[in-house]
Parts: C-alpha cells; sequence; structure tokens
C-alpha cells in the first residue's frame, strides 16, 4: 500500500460558530485540503491546498485531529491531519471548479452532518491542541 499524508483546515468565524467548507467534485462537502506532495512540509501543503480551493491566504495553527484511514480501492494507507487555522486573508473564489463546486461557511451543527467521523461534533475538537513540530 502506498501511503499519503493528507493535510484539512478548520478555518472558523468564533464570533458566529460557523465553519468554511468546501464541495468537491464528487458533490462531497469536506474541509478545504489535500494530498501533501512530495518533499512538501505540512505546512506548505495546508497553504497551498486552502489557496488552491479557496483563494484564501492562511496561517497554520494548532493540529486538532489525526486520523488513519486504509482506502481499499486507491491501495493507500492515509494519515489525515487537520489543523485549526490561526488567522485567513483574502476574498473567498473558487479557483479550480472542476475540483471545487462550492465554498460555504457552514454553522458547526450543518458541517457535523457532512463529517459524520467525527461523532461528537467538528466542535468537540477545535479546542483540542496536539503537538506539531516539524524538523525539516
Amino acid at each position: 500500500m502506498k501511503r499519503v499524508d493528507v493535510v484539512y483546515a478548520a478555518i472558523c468565524k468564533e464570533e458566529t460558530d460557523e465553519i468554511l467548507m468546501v464541495q468537491n467534485e464528487n458533490m462531497i462537502w469536506t474541509l478545504p485540503g489535500g494530498a501533501v506532495e512530495q518533499n512538501e512540509t505540512l505546512e506548505q501543503a495546508l497553504i497551498r491546498e486552502v489557496n488552491e480551493e479557496t483563494n484564501l491566504q492562511v496561517e497554520m495553527g494548532t493540529l486538532i485531529d489525526v486520523r488513519e484511514k486504509f482506502f481499499e480501492d486507491r491501495n493507500h494507507h492515509a494519515l489525515l491531519f487537520t489543523f485549526k487555522v490561526k488567522a485567513y486573508s483574502g476574498e473567498i473564489a473558487v479557483n479550480f471548479p472542476d475540483e471545487i463546486q462550492q465554498i460555504k461557511w457552514m454553522s458547526f451543527e450543518e458541517a457535523d452532518q457532512h463529517m459524520t467521523y467525527h461523532p461528537q461534533g467538528i466542535a468537540s475538537i477545535l479546542g483540542l491542541k496536539g503537538l506539531f513540530i516539524s524538523q525539516g
């Protein structure tokens, strides 16, 4: 199996309890993010993927979730890293319409309907803090 690292960005509007979600080409709503490319750090991948998908510039914050998943159909063993974004700027726009259909601010409750892999809800992991140290 090929090992694949994937990064996701939790971009939140704290004052309204909303989180930014993207709808991909398969009509699935998810957090902005994607695969880490060769010779790319998790931080570099997060910044690139968010910009490609939403046109936003972000500053990576705290690691809040790590999950492991086997994609048998692709023969992939994936590690999925979710980071809470510290700061963001720019105008939201779909840069690659072949990959991203829509971008939407959702309430945590609405986002939870799409992210069933967080059984306690997305809000439950937003306050968590993991330790992430890049060593090169």
